[in-house]
């Protein structure tokens, strides 16, 4: 997810999943579903896999995942296996048509392609072309709606008079000295420190406190680094000089990075049902929750969750006039209303019906999906120690760790295909070519 202050569980009162999907550009011959699933796309025999066969395993086939198996498989002509225990490949990145609409749903959220990293650009740039998309939210408050983030505009309407960009700065840090940003006590003080009391409560508060289900005065300073104001008109969400979305989707772009003949996937394979079976010293990348890898041995890392709630509207073609509309007052349950057709203009979709997907933020619970590190102190120190045991893990078994949920960050996609670059050359590379060991600076925290 590469948007806003949030991003679970993804339930629906719809069905958003598609039981049997025909792809559009099919993997290679080498992709299958485990031992107890349902055989996808020329499925291999399920029963027996020759682990042996393989130069390395990889965990998950979201973005980190399979740019690591990518440039293995092509650049070192290494053997990958790519273990998904998910019925898809793709991880959160994951899109699908509505059956009824055909209009492309992101499963897992919305994800926006972003990113001024000339590399990653140059990569991605192998698998998929991009549209023109450029990202652009607004947000509901009291039956207003405000392009966001704040900005000239925002600050215009909702002051009620036009201001230069020099006097709404004056403004603002009028509005802000209420609070002294190093001394600030909680979050609300620090946003309002940042902000201005006018601007928090309107757009910051309530939605704040849906996010984490607690008022802002209880939640700590720390959360907060920035809120940034543009004193300009630039209404663009990212800054980045590079935006736009697959032209076919997500899910052809990640089926392409998979569709080597070095590569074989196992769909509806947990790993840990099978690394019995992985040959000792088998290089394995991991990118799944670094404490079930380690039986939560240091206790539960803690996570926000989304939830979804998708509606095909056969009352309009247009619900709502753009792709995101946050709603930012405390008393509307969801966080944001996504409209997916507005993500791909240029698509046909039927003009009289259309497809929206409410979204839920709260902590996560065991068996949820994680999305969001919480990263409260007690999670800090439990992930020092976790990354302890990764460094022994990476010593003596050859076991790296990767990705969101392998390193407990936060990464939108450009950040994990740029992690999983850098892994590749630092630490994949030199094993490879030149017999250096796995261990080494690279941690879970890199």
């Amino acid at each position: 997810m590469s948007e806003g202050w949030t991003s679970g569980q993804v339930t629906s009162t719809l069905p958003v999943a598609v039981p049997s999907r025909r792809r559009r550009n099919p993997v290679s011959p080498s992709i299958a579903s485990g031992p107890s699933g349902p055989g996808q796309a020329a499925p291999l025999p399920s029963a027996v896999v020759d682990y042996a066969g393989f130069d390395l395993v990889v965990v998950g086939s979201g973005f980190f995942g399979l740019t690591v198996a990518e440039r293995a498989a092509a650049e070192l002509d290494k053997r990958v296996l790519v273990l998904e225990r998910r019925s898809h490949l793709g991880g959160n990145a994951y899109s699908e048509p509505e059956p009824e609409t055909g209009i492309e749903i992101h499963r897992y959220g919305a994800h926006l392609f972003h990113t001024s990293n000339e590399r990653v650009w140059n990569y991605v740039n192998r698998f998929t072309e991009f549209t023109g998309y450029q990202h652009r939210v607004f947000a509901r408050v009291k039956d207003q709606v405000y392009a966001f983030p704040m900005n000239l505009a925002l600050i215009n309407q909702f002051f009620g008079r036009s201001h230069t960009p020099d006097e709404a700065r004056a403004l603002i840090a009028e509005q802000a000295s209420e609070f002294d940003t190093a001394t600030a006590q909680n979050l609300e003080e620090k946003a309002i420190s940042l902000i201005g009391r006018p601007l928090y409560e309107a757009f910051v508060k309530g939605y704040t406190a849906k996010q984490w289900q607690t008022d802002p005065t209880k939640l700590g300073a720390s959360i907060i680094s920035r809120l940034p104001v543009r004193y300009t008109f630039d209404n663009r969400y990212f800054n980045d000089t590079y935006e736009g979305l697959p032209v076919d989707g997500y899910t052809a772009w990640l089926e392409r990075m998979a569709d080597h003949p070095n590569i074989e996937v196992r769909l509806d394979t947990d790993y840990f049902d099978v690394r019995g079976q992985i040959p000792d010293g088998t290089p394995v990348v991991y990118t799944g929750p670094l404490d079930r890898y380690f039986d939560y041995s240091e206790g539960e890392l803690g996570w926000r969750t989304l939830d979804f709630e998708q509606e095909v509207r056969h009352d309009t073609g247009d619900f709502q006039g753009t792709s995101v509309m946050n709603y930012n007052d405390e008393d509307v349950p969801f966080t944001r209303i996504h409209e997916f057709r507005h993500f791909h203009p240029e698509r046909d979709y039927p003009k009289d019906k259309t497809v929206i997907v409410r979204e839920y933020s709260r902590f996560a619970e065991s068996g949820d999906e994680p999305y969001y590190p919480i990263n409260t102190p007690d999670d800090r120190a439990k992930l020092e120690r976790y990354r302890d045991l990764a460094r022994k893990e990476t010593a003596n078994r050859n076991v790296l760790f990767g990705g969101r949920l392998g390193t407990y960050k936060y990464l939108d996609m450009h950040m994990a295909i740029g992690s999983a670059l850098t892994m590749f050359d630092n630490r994949i590379t030199p094993y490879f070519t030149e017999g250096k060991a796995l261990s080494g600076t690279e941690t879970p925290e890199d």
